[in-house]
């Protein structure tokens, strides 16, 4: 094998065991309960069996990515929404966790840590948000700060 074979496998090989940047580890937290919650909930519209939010959800997707910057100890959850129109049960909740993903995503370009962000898939009928049809939304819940997840029952360990 020549050296300039060599060269690109010894850089490849380099790349790999060199430690890079650690992916972001989850906080832990859950959902639990987000869809009861009724204040810092912005409702994303969606239209029918789109999992692309259209113009109209710019505005509630900045004002929760802003308050989330601006309140960095609170996390968010992400609840997708797909109504029975847009498929049968298994479509729907594909569809609806595709919505959330691309929600969680946006949020992050806009400047969210993505380990704040949870997003899953709901029933409709958790969605808030005025006018938006509660089938074709995202909610976006940011949580009260220091939420911690829901227990087991079980007795503390300490």
């Amino acid at each position: 094998m020549t050296a300039a074979r060599t060269a690109p496998a010894a850089a490849l090989l380099l790349a790999l065991l060199l430690p890079g940047p650690a992916p972001a580890q989850p906080r832990p937290f859950n959902c639990v309960g987000a869809g009861d919650l009724e204040d810092d909930v912005f409702a994303i519209p969606f239209a029918a069996r789109s999992a692309e939010p259209g113009e109209a959800a710019r505005g509630n997707l900045e004002a929760a990515a802003e308050l989330a910057k601006r309140e960095p100890e609170r996390n968010l959850c992400v609840l997708g929404h797909a109504g029975p129109q847009e498929g049968g049960a298994t479509t729907g909740a594909q569809l609806a966790a595709r919505r959330a993903g691309v929600v969680a995503e946006a949020l992050a370009k806009l400047g969210v840590e993505r380990d704040r962000v949870r997003a899953e898939a709901q029933r409709a009928a958790f969605a808030r948000g005025g006018t938006v049809p509660a089938e074709r939304s995202v909610t976006v819940v940011v949580l009260p700060p220091g939420e911690r997840p829901a227990t087991t029952g079980e007795p503390d360990a300490r």
